[in-house]
């Protein structure tokens, strides 16, 4: 292999390492957004619940339910 090669084969190896290095970032970034959405339908979930419970207090306070 003459020196043209061997800086080509280089090259070449240093933009395979770089490609997957770019998308096991961008694995952890898809794993980190897919983690927040789910904690903010979480969280989302929980807060209609307690609103939900909040009307239905008034309600039976006022007596609507009755």
């Amino acid at each position: 292999m003459n020196q043209s090669q061997n800086a080509s084969f280089q090259a070449g190896q240093a933009k395979g390492q770089t490609q997957e290095k770019t998308n096991q970032m961008m694995d952890k970034a898809s794993d980190a957004m897919q983690s927040a959405k789910e904690s903010c339908q979480e969280a989302g979930q929980q807060m209609k619940a307690k609103a939900q419970g909040a009307a239905d207090a008034v309600k039976d306070t006022v007596g609507v339910n009755k």
